[in-house]
């Protein structure tokens, strides 16, 4: 199934689902920002996150297109390498004995510019980005600035839905997550099976 250039339109949806579970700065900075300030605090961080991960999913989106029209060929090679780091990456989720991830510490009030900061200081994100597009991206039918436009979109849409659930559990779910770690553990593991399983269908595909 192909749309706007994007294959596989429900994988790319799972997948980006599967990331966003993934507990990490953002989330706990997310959670840290609702526990604290309230539901406007929760999205105020929300707004600064999504603003961030826009502008490194915009450098990593111009990089992958100039290697589309530069080397087609190359790209593919990009493909298989963006499979294999994505079983990389679940890899090292399943084998992860950390607790919740690493608690952000931040300070009360401007929760727009330190969800910004969050974002920008985790510069992995865009080789993270650089790896994924690629592997939903049709050559065939791909459409340029409009494809990126699409997955960008999506993205946004999908973190709006997914930190609304989040900032509305607020710091009830912070609270379990911190007196027990094994939650995050097991969202780890659970999220790494899923990305080992992406990466083999999408190198197999």
């Amino acid at each position: 199934m192909s749309w706007m250039g994007i294959s596989d339109l429900p994988t790319f949806v799972i997948a980006v689902l599967v990331f966003l579970a993934i507990p990490g700065p953002g989330t706990f900075a997310l959670l840290t920002a609702t526990g604290r300030g309230g539901i406007r605090a929760g999205y105020a961080a929300f707004l600064g996150l999504a603003i961030g991960d826009q502008l490194l999913l915009w450098l990593a989106a111009a990089g992958v297109a100039a290697l589309l029209a530069a080397n087609p060929l190359l790209f593919r090679g990009v493909q298989w390498l963006g499979a294999a780091y994505l079983l990389w990456i679940g890899v090292q989720l399943l084998r992860s004995r950390g607790g919740s991830g690493g608690m952000v510490a931040l300070g009360n009030g401007h929760w727009f510019r330190q969800g910004i900061l969050v974002t920008l200081l985790n510069p992995k994100a865009v080789l993270f980005y650089m790896a994924f597009f690629p592997l939903f991206i049709d050559p065939a039918q791909h459409r340029g600035v409009a494809t990126f436009a699409a997955m960008s979109a999506l993205i946004c849409l999908l973190g709006l839905l997914y930190c609304s659930l989040l900032i509305l559990a607020g710091s009830a779910v912070r609270a379990r997550v911190a007196r027990d770690p094994r939650i995050a553990t097991w969202l780890r593991r659970i999220a790494g099976a899923c990305l080992v399983g992406f990466g083999v269908r999408l190198a197999a595909n």
